[in-house]
């Protein structure tokens, strides 16, 4: 985690900083193991911590080229084999199955949604390749869900300023609470909604039987 650390530091007072943060974006997509959030934040504090807009609006802008870049990488990736990537969209049950119920008749919708779920990335942008959405709606989900992530990180970033300071230590752990809180949230809503729709099902399977109603002759 130090090493981690250190890097982030050095890339934050880089002249790099922006180019830097396009490509990690990128390559977080198919590979979410990257602490490109953590330098997004950071990055956000000390730009909002200056009173800096301009560079604020050029955080947005790579975060933006960044994250369609590499949505468009695991869209390919998920397109081209049938092996590559199949795992992630393959599971059953919790977000998989979601994307997958509902991918092609509500792409945005999907892809805007899964990309607050760690590990949501992957799966929407997988899944929109692997199960033949086409590129242009895919662009739009793309380049929607891409802006309501980067403001989101912007966000956070001028609100965990005050405590974070641009530490990338302290960016990291809350980037990982945050992470947690969500990924319990998305857990917690999917139960209510299994837990509603059996109630649903055994009520159908099962109707309440009307009362038999005796008639005396007259």
């Amino acid at each position: 985690m130090l090493e981690v650390v250190a890097v982030c530091d050095a890339i934050l007072h880089s002249p790099w900083l922006l180019p830097v943060l396009v490509v990690l974006i990128a390559i977080d997509g198919p590979f979410p193991v990257l602490p490109s959030e953590t330098l997004l934040m950071s990055a956000a504090s000390v730009a909002f911590g200056t009173h800096n807009a301009l560079a604020v609006t050029g955080l947005f802008v790579a975060a933006l080229i960044g994250s369609v870049a590499g949505d468009f990488l695991v869209f390919g990736l998920g397109r081209s084999s049938h092996r590559v990537l199949a795992r992630a969209t393959e599971c059953e049950g919790g977000l998989s199955s979601w994307v997958r119920r509902h991918l092609l008749l509500r792409p945005g919708t999907v892809l805007v949604g899964a990309r607050f779920v760690p590990g949501g990335r992957l799966v929407s942008t997988a899944a929109a390749g692997r199960f033949g959405l086409d590129v242009p709606r895919f662009l739009v989900g793309s380049v929607a869900s891409s802006a309501a992530w980067s403001v989101y990180m912007l966000l956070i970033g001028l609100l965990l300023g005050p405590i974070t300071g641009g530490s990338p230590l302290l960016s990291l752990l809350a980037g990982a609470v945050m992470a947690v809180l969500t990924a319990g949230l998305f857990a917690l809503v999917q139960r209510v909604r299994a837990y509603r729709a059996r109630r649903a099902l055994a009520a159908a399977q099962h109707p309440t039987e009307s009362p038999l109603v005796l008639v005396a002759p007259r």
